[in-house]
């Protein structure tokens, strides 16, 4: 017996819960960017529009990329990917190069009229070879042989380049992403439990050996302690504040009184604090529901795929998001320790918002394939949605 469809599985519906979802949270984050950042880019360059234009002229440049991005062909797709690992380690080797440090970490290419962050288009790049690897392993009949090895080492690269530049949190990022892949490819789970602990191990030694992250490593447990709070607990204890003050409808869009000098990086690392501080419980939730619709729609098309590669790449791009949001929101409210990713589409940075963007654009394209889809969006008569 069919079984009937819902909102939630009628196929054409997750063509537009992302395209609504992604669309949504990048509204969201412009809105909570100006916020955010208003004070800070009014001691930085002289007026609170300084970081949220960039910002919008970042959107402007993502929106129609996506889009163009959506209308390629899985065989253009293809070809790109065939690179995708060699970019990647070229970009994250001029970092190292010519990169310029920011707060600690080398991460960072100084273009002159704006900072670029390579590794976010990396991860991008990353995902997109590793999908196409596994493709071809699985079209070979062998595909839960030896994909650690086909794919492990050049993930393996890429982190050591970033972790050359101080950047753990970018990292285990990339950590993760593999982890997810592997995990979507079917490793043997005695496998994929030995090569977890060992990598969690591994994270578990750059952050005991170093004093900076060791501190916020302490920090995170109770920001609050008296040999903290003024040191590495100062932003978590603050974002925790913002957080408590919010209320259920919080105390007024632009109102927010951490963002006066507590929150140093309101408008990337904590921006989910200020959502919490102004917008209230209700904020936060309707924050986190757009951040799962996105989720859900990007593994839901990634299980439609009839293509390997579209699968792999779409779930791995789902992991990625995943990963990211894990780890800001669960630093905004101090159940992990400070590790400075940004929230996808909604904290401030060109880099990671075209990078993101990217993976929307492969995936709407993904949607646009699937011939039931294809068929219901012809229907509706719109032509940009076509």
């Amino acid at each position: 017996m069919k079984r009937e469809e819902t909102i939630f599985t009628k196929p054409v519906n997750l063509y537009y819960m992302l395209l609504g979802s992604t669309l949504a949270l990048s509204l969201l984050g412009l809105i909570m960017v100006f916020s955010a950042s208003s004070i800070y880019s009014l001691g930085s360059r002289g007026t609170t529009y300084g970081v949220v234009i960039r910002q919008l002229i970042f959107l402007l440049i993502s929106l129609p990329m996506a889009w163009v991005l959506s209308r390629l062909s899985l065989r253009q797709w293809k070809t790109i990917a065939r690179f995708g690992v060699l970019i990647s380690l070229i970009l994250l080797a001029l970092v190292q190069l010519i990169g310029k440090s920011v707060n600690g970490n080398n991460n960072w290419i100084s273009l002159g009229f704006v900072d670029v962050q390579p590794s976010e288009v990396a991860k991008f790049l990353m995902i997109l070879w590793a999908g196409h690897m596994l493709a071809l392993r699985e079209r070979a009949g062998a595909i839960h042989s030896n994909v650690l090895v086909l794919i492990g080492p050049a993930f393996l690269l890429c982190m050591i380049l970033v972790m050359a530049g101080r950047d753990l949190g970018t990292a285990s990022v990339f950590a993760f992403i593999l982890a997810g892949l592997l995990w979507v490819s079917g490793l043997r789970l005695g496998i994929f439990g030995f090569g977890l602990a060992g990598g969690l191990a591994v994270i578990a030694v750059f952050i005991l050996t170093v004093p900076n992250r060791a501190e916020r490593f302490a920090a995170f447990l109770n920001p609050f302690a008296e040999d903290q709070y003024k040191f590495s607990g100062w932003q978590p204890a603050h974002s925790l504040l913002g957080l408590a003050s919010g209320g259920l409808f919080g105390v007024g869009l632009g109102a927010s009184r951490q963002k006066w000098g507590n929150l140093s990086q309101a408008h990337t690392d904590f921006i989910f604090s200020v959502i919490g501080e102004e917008l209230g419980l209700f904020g936060t939730l309707a924050t986190l529901a757009l951040l799962a619709l996105l989720l859900f729609s990007i593994f839901k098309l990634a299980l439609r795929a009839s293509d390997p590669m579209v699968r792999y790449v779409s779930a791995g791009l789902g992991c990625w998001f995943a990963i990211q949001i894990v780890l800001n929101i669960g630093s905004a409210i101090s159940v992990l320790p400070v590790v400075g990713v940004t929230l996808p589409l909604v904290s401030y940075g060109g880099s990671a918002l075209i990078a993101t963007y990217m993976g929307i654009g492969f995936v709407l394209g993904a949607a646009r394939r699937d011939p039931v889809i294809y068929k219901a969006l012809q229907e509706t008569g719109i032509k940009w949605l076509r």
